[in-house]
C-alpha cells in the first residue's frame, strides 16, 4: 500500500500539469487549479451532485443539474441517475437521468412527492480548452404545461460570493449578505422570488480570479437568491428548457478563472488543543500533488517573557498520495517540555498548541456537559445567566402516529399502533426526559440510548463529579453555571432514562421516535418552545393539533441494541436512583426474553447483563454464543471487561488466540492515510466513526494493552481535534481549541452561531476525492451536532486520553 502511494505520488509529481481539461483516472475533468466532477455525488439536498466545479482549490459550484423548481429545497423532486458514459476520445462525460425516482416517490427515508411527470434526458459535459460546455438532451419535447418550469440550475456557494459583484449584460449588482425582497405569488399561487438579474451573459465574482464565472446560455439566464424560499438555499444560476426541442434543449457554457499553474499551498494539521508530553505527537503536511518541493519544517516555543525560540527543525518524512494530494509527517514526539509552541513550514504557521500534562483536564471535555447536553434537553427551560436557550418545550407530549403513515424525516407507522393506543390517542408520561437529536428536535430511541450508555460508561470508567449545572425535574428548570451539589453526568443519564423507560412504560415497549407532524413545524430554526403549544390536543380541547407524534416499530435489532445500552446504565445509577436502575434492568432482561431465537444476536446484552448481574444464563450465552472469530471480533471490546469475571480458561484462551487477527485488520486500516485511524471518505465526515473507534479501543487497550496500544485512541482524538485532511483544520468539537467549529448545524444554526460541547461529523468529502469543512452552518453532512455518539464519545476519549497519560 504504502509503495503504491509513493509510486502515485512521484508519477503526479513528474506529470506537468496540462493547460486543457483532460478526464483523469479518476474520470472526473482536471488541469491545475480547476476540477470539474460530473455526477460523482449523490447527495442533491446537501448541494453535492450533478455538475460541481472546484476552482483553485475551492468548491465554488455544484448541483448543477435539470430541477422541475426555480430554487428547490430538500424534499423537492430530485432524478434517478441512470447510465453514466466517460469518453475519452471526445473529452466528454454523460449522465442519463430520469423524473420521477420511484425508490423515492411517497417512499424511504425522506420520501418526495413528485408531480404528474415522466421526463428522461442526458445531460452531457464536454471540456474544450478550460471551457465547460453543458447540454441537456430530452428523450421528448416538455410537455406545454411545463413550459418555462423546467430548468438547468448550477447552484453558487453563498459563501464565496457574499459581498462580490456580478454583471448581467450591461447591468450589475451585488451579491447581498442577506435574503432581500421582493417575493411574489405566481398564476398557481406558489411562492416565487424575484430575480437577482436576467439576461444572455452572467459574469460572477469578476473582481476576484478565485471565484470568477462567466455563464453563456442559448437562453435567457436568471440569476436568483435561492435562500429566498429555503434558509439553507444558494445563489442560482438557471437556463430554461427550450420549447419544442430535444437536443440541446439547454446549452450552458462556463468560463472558469485560474490561477496560471496553480499549486495547493500546503497545510500543517496538529491537534488545536496541544498535547501531553508523553504522548506521539506527529504533525501531518499536506501538499499538492504537483508541488515538488519539500522545505524544512520548524518547531517554535514561546519563552516566558513571549519570545519564539526555535525547538527543533527538520526535513518531514514523505508518507505518499492519500484521497488528491501527497503527504509528509513530522515527529516531534521527543519534544516533551511544557509550554506554549507552533510550526512552520514554508509560509504556513500553525495556531499555537500547548505541550502540557494538563493539556486534558480542563476546557476540552467539560464543556459538553456544562453547555451541549443542558442545550439539547427536552421538557425542560434551560436558563444560562442571563440567556435562555429554550423555554419549557413540548409539554403535549405526545399523540400516537397515525397508522400507514410515512414521515418525512424517515419514521414509519405500520399497519397498527403495537399498543394499546389508537392512532391521535394522546400518550401520557412522554413529556419528560430526553435530548432533542441533531438540530431537528426530535426524539430517537438509538439516540437516546447510546447517549446515556456513553454518559454512564465515562462515569463507570473515570468517576466523573463534575458539578456546574442545577437540573430540577420537577420544575423542568436548568440553571447552566449553578452547581448543585449532585454529579451533572448522573442527572443527563437520569434525564435521559426517563424518556426511555417512560415511554416503554406507557407504551408497553419502546418507542422508534417522537418527531413533530408538520415540515413546517420541522424546519423551525430558533426556540423549541414555539414548535407546540403545549396544550395536550383532545376532543375537549381543539385549539390547534400541533403535537407531535410517537411512533412504534418492530425491530429485533435496535430493541436489542437498546436493551443492551440499559443493562449497562443501570450499573452508573444504581446508587443514584435505585428504581429507575432496576426498571432499566427488568426491561432490558424482558427484551431479552423476547427473542430466542438463534437468528438474533444478543452479544451486547448479554454481555451487559452478565456485567451487572452475574447471572448464570447471560454468562452460558457467552461462554457458547459468542464462540466463533466473528463474533468475538465484533464484541473484543466489550469481552475484555468481562472475561476476569467468567473465570473461564478455554474460553480465555479462545478469545486471545483470535485478537492476533483483530490486531492486525486494525492496522491494515491504519496504514491506509497518514492519520492512523480507520477512514473510508464519504459525503458525511467521518468524525463521529472515528471517535467510536477510538472508544473501542480504549477498552481494548485496557484489557489487552500487549495488543492494541493507548497511541489507537490518541489518534482517533487528534484527528477530531485538527489532525485530518482539508485546509480547515478546526477541531470538530465546537468552542474546543484555539480553532474550531463555530459555525455549526445545532438549532442556534441560523444566527451562525454554535453550542460549545456539541461535535460535528467534519470533513467530507466531495466525491471521489476532494476534502471539504466550509464555514457553513447548514450543512448537516459536514458540522451537524447530534445525540448518541458524537459529542459524549468526543467527551469520553478525551476523560481516557486524561486517564491513561497520567495513570
Amino acid at each position: 500500500m504504502r509503495l503504491l502511494s509513493l509510486i502515485f505520488v512521484v508519477f503526479c509529481s513528474l506529470s506537468l500539469a496540462q493547460s486543457n481539461l483532460k478526464i483523469n483516472k479518476q474520470e472526473y475533468f482536471e488541469t491545475q487549479g480547476l476540477n470539474v466532477m460530473v455526477f460523482h455525488d449523490y447527495y442533491p439536498d446537501g448541494h453535492q451532485t450533478g455538475v460541481t466545479i472546484i476552482q483553485n482549490g475551492n468548491r465554488i459550484a455544484a448541483n448543477g443539474d435539470l430541477r422541475l423548481e426555480a430554487a428547490p429545497g430538500q424534499w423537492s423532486p430530485v432524478p434517478v441517475v441512470g447510465k453514466r458514459i466517460v469518453n475519452l476520445v471526445e473529452n466528454e462525460i454523460s449522465v442519463s437521468l430520469s423524473y420521477p425516482d420511484s425508490s423515492k416517490d411517497r417512499k424511504g427515508f425522506n420520501p418526495i412527492v413528485y408531480p404528474d411527470l415522466t421526463l428522461k434526458y442526458n445531460v452531457r459535459v464536454k471540456c474544450v480548452d478550460t471551457t465547460i460546455k453543458i447540454f441537456v438532451d430530452l428523450e421528448k419535447p416538455l410537455d406545454k404545461e411545463w413550459i418555462g418550469k423546467v430548468g438547468f440550475n448550477i447552484e453558487l456557494f453563498p459563501g464565496e460570493y457574499f459581498g462580490k459583484s456580478y454583471i448581467m449584460d450591461n447591468k450589475q449588482g451585488i451579491f447581498p449578505q442577506q435574503v432581500n425582497g421582493p417575493s411574489y405569488y405566481d398564476t398557481e399561487h406558489k411562492l416565487q422570488i424575484t430575480p437577482l438579474a436576467e439576461g444572455k451573459n452572467l459574469i460572477v465574482a469578476p473582481e476576484n480570479e478565485n471565484n470568477k464565472l462567466v455563464f453563456q446560455s442559448n437562453n435567457n439566464l436568471i440569476l436568483l437568491d435561492g435562500r429566498g424560499e429555503h434558509n439553507n438555499g444558494w445563489f442560482i444560476v438557471r437556463s430554461l428548457v427550450l420549447p419544442n426541442k430535444t437536443k440541446d434543449a439547454v446549452e450552458l457554457t462556463i468560463t472558469p478563472s485560474i490561477k496560471p499553474n496553480y499549486i495547493y499551498s500546503p497545510v500543517v494539521q496538529v491537534s488545536q488543543v496541544g498535547y501531553h508530553p508523553n504522548q506521539s505527537k506527529i504533525a501531518v503536511i499536506e501538499q499538492d500533488k504537483y508541488d515538488t518541493s519539500v522545505q524544512t519544517i520548524k518547531l517554535y516555543k514561546f519563552s516566558s517573557i513571549g519570545n519564539k525560540e526555535l525547538i527543533t527543525s527538520d526535513t518531514p518524512k514523505l508518507w505518499g498520495g492519500f484521497i488528491r494530494y501527497k503527504y509528509y509527517q513530522f515527529d516531534f514526539s521527543k519534544v516533551n517540555d511544557e509550554g506554549i509552541y507552533l510550526i512552520e513550514y514554508g509560509k504556513y504557521t500553525t495556531s499555537p498548541f500547548q505541550i502540557s500534562k494538563e493539556v486534558f483536564a480542563r476546557h476540552v471535555w467539560q464543556p459538553t456537559l456544562e453547555y451541549f447536553l443542558p442545550v439539547q434537553m427536552c421538557h425542560m427551560r434551560v436558563n444560562d445567566r442571563y440567556k435562555v436557550w429554550h423555554g419549557l418545550c413540548h409539554e403535549d407530549d405526545a399523540l400516537m402516529a397515525p397508522t400507514d403513515t410515512i414521515h418525512f424525516d424517515g419514521y414509519e407507522q405500520g399497519k397498527s399502533t403495537l399498543t394499546k393506543y389508537k392512532s391521535g390517542e394522546h400518550v401520557p408520561n412522554l413529556n419528560v426526559g430526553g435530548w432533542h437529536d441533531a438540530g431537528d428536535y426530535d426524539l430517537r430511541i438509538e439516540s437516546q440510548a447510546a447517549t446515556v450508555y456513553s454518559l454512564a460508561l465515562a462515569y463507570e470508567e473515570f468517576n466523573v463529579t463534575y458539578d456546574e449545572t442545577t437540573i430540577n425535574q420537577n420544575s423542568k428548570l436548568v440553571e447552566m453555571h449553578q452547581p448543585d451539589g449532585t454529579p451533572d453526568i448522573l442527572q443527563q443519564i437520569e434525564h435521559g432514562l426517563i424518556s426511555i423507560v417512560n415511554g416503554y412504560n406507557s407504551l408497553g415497549r419502546l418507542y422508534r421516535g417522537i418527531i413533530c407532524p408538520t415540515l413546517r413545524q420541522y424546519t423551525l430554526l430558533g426556540d423549541g418552545i414555539n414548535m407546540t403549544d403545549g396544550k395536550i390536543f383532545s376532543d375537549s380541547n381543539k385549539d390547534i393539533e400541533d403535537d407531535r407524534l410517537v411512533f412504534t416499530e418492530e425491530n429485533p435489532w435496535r430493541e436489542l441494541y437498546v436493551a443492551g445500552t440499559l443493562a449497562g446504565t443501570a450499573r452508573a445509577i444504581k446508587n443514584y436512583n435505585p428504581q429507575l436502575s432496576s426498571e432499566c434492568i427488568k426491561i432490558a432482561k424482558t427484551i431479552w426474553g423476547n427473542y430466542n431465537s438463534e437468528k438474533y444476536f444478543k452479544s451486547f446484552v448479554a454481555i451487559e447483563l452478565f456485567l451487572t448481574t452475574g447471572e448464570a444464563e447471560y454468562k452460558n450465552y457467552i461462554l457458547n454464543y459468542i464462540s466463533t472469530e466473528k463474533q468475538i471480533i465484533n464484541n473484543a471490546w466489550l469481552l475484555g471487561r468481562a472475561l476476569p469475571l467468567l473465570k473461564d480458561e478455554n474460553y480465555n484462551s479462545l478469545v486471545n488466540s483470535v485478537l492476533g487477527k483483530l490486531k492486525t485488520e486494525i492496522e491494515n486500516q491504519q496504514n491506509e492515510n497518514p492519520y492512523g485511524v480507520p477512514y473510508k471518505p464519504d459525503i458525511w465526515g467521518a468524525g463521529w466513526s472515528i471517535q467510536e473507534f477510538g472508544v473501542k479501543q480504549y477498552f481494548l487497550n485496557k484489557s489487552f494493552p500487549n495488543l492494541f496500544p493507548k497511541d489507537n485512541l490518541l489518534k482517533a482524538l487528534n484527528f477530531v481535534l485538527g489532525t485530518h485532511p482539508g485546509n480547515n483544520t478546526s477541531s470538530f468539537a465546537s468552542g474546543v481549541g484555539v480553532n474550531s467549529l463555530i459555525v455549526a448545524y445545532g438549532v442556534n444554526r441560523d444566527e451562525w452561531s454554535y453550542i460549545p460541547g456539541g461535535v460535528g461529523s467534519g470533513t467530507a468529502i466531495i466525491r471521489p476525492d476532494f476534502p471539504e469543512l466550509k464555514v457553513w452552518p447548514y450543512f448537516w453532512q459536514q458540522a451537524e451536532y447530534v445525540m448518541g455518539g458524537g459529542a459524549c464519545d468526543f467527551m469520553f476519549l478525551v476523560l481516557a486520553a486524561n486517564s491513561i497519560l497520567n495513570n
